[in-house]
């Protein structure tokens, strides 16, 4: 005889899950309402911060991995002038 499975227990487990999931959105949601609001200049600020750092790690490892010399120069030029821009930022 095949058996029965207990449907209604593994909705209630579900169910669980996303009571679960719904507690967890709440409270980050509630976390990032206490964080202090930026304004339009800070955002951009920050955002340039993030853009001007990747970029910068991008090139960091081209320079780590590259053995022309001329590309290496040109990386090294990128390089200080990334950091220029994110001293300007502050």
């Amino acid at each position: 005889m095949p058996k029965k499975w207990h449907t209604g227990s593994m909705a209630r487990g579900w169910e669980s899950k996303s009571v679960e999931s719904q507690i967890e959105s709440a409270k980050a949601r509630a976390a990032l309402a206490k964080l202090p609001k930026l304004t339009p200049e800070e955002v951009d600020r920050k955002q340039q911060r993030e853009s001007l750092m990747l970029q910068r790690k991008r090139v960091l490892h081209d320079l780590d991995s590259s053995r022309n010399p001329r590309y290496r120069a040109t990386l090294e030029a990128a390089l200080k002038h990334l950091d220029e821009k994110l001293s300007g930022l502050g």
